[in-house]
């Protein structure tokens, strides 16, 4: 029996087509919101997200100019880092990095009482304290608390941070949290989240500028 849509592309396609006919409208987004939003439906097949997704002002439209001057992107997990996509990436002059299996992370996270997700952040931070970065966290709420406090005292002022941790512990609070921060966010409000999701919003912004067939 043949299958239809069997490409990648056709399957992508109608995939699309259906999310955008089950979303319904969605008056309260704007058109790059709303895209941020199929993006992420598509990855997860979860249209929750038409609830838990919630935009600062302006957050998409700040995550594609960090974007066009050749951001930083730094994830929490390598599992986020994996799912974004290297040739648009390559396109677009960007780049991409996580510090959570540096051996240093481990090091920090032992001497200062702490976890490898926030001293991995403490990393990012000094590493790219002057530059366009984008932080995407999509596992670990210690790694988005800990961005929320450098912000606070003032030693990062990234162009976007991505907030998708997902699980039970802190997850919920650290979001809020991130709500509240004054910084630039696209946050997968309660406790569902992950590496793909953060990967997803990623993604999503990357094709807005460049979109590879």
């Amino acid at each position: 029996m043949k299958t239809e849509n069997s490409s990648p592309t056709e399957i992508e396609r109608r995939s699309m087509e259906i999310i955008e006919a089950e979303l319904g409208p969605t008056p309260e987004l704007s058109a790059p919101e709303r895209a941020v939003l199929k993006r992420v439906v598509h990855t997860t097949a979860d249209l929750d997200y038409r609830r838990n997704l919630k935009f600062s002002d302006d957050a998409v439209e700040l995550g594609l100019e960090a974007l066009r001057a050749g951001a930083v992107i730094v994830t929490d997990t390598n599992m986020a880092l994996a799912g974004i996509s290297k040739p648009t990436l390559k396109a677009l002059r960007c780049e991409a990095v996580c510090y959570m299996a540096a051996p240093e992370a481990a090091e920090r996270a032992e001497m200062n009482g702490t976890t490898r997700a926030s001293a991995a952040m403490d990393m990012a931070a000094e590493t790219y304290e002057n530059r366009n970065v984008i932080f995407a966290v999509g596992n670990a709420p210690t790694a988005l608390l800990r961005l929320c406090e450098l912000a606070e005292n003032g030693g990062i002022s990234p162009a976007l941070v991505i907030g998708a941790p997902v699980g039970f512990v802190n997850v919920e609070r650290s979001k809020e949290r991130l709500t509240r921060s004054g910084l630039p966010y696209i946050a997968a409000m309660g406790r569902k989240g992950g590496s793909a999701v953060a990967a997803a919003v990623c993604n999503a912004l990357l094709y807005m500028l460049y979109r590879r067939e």
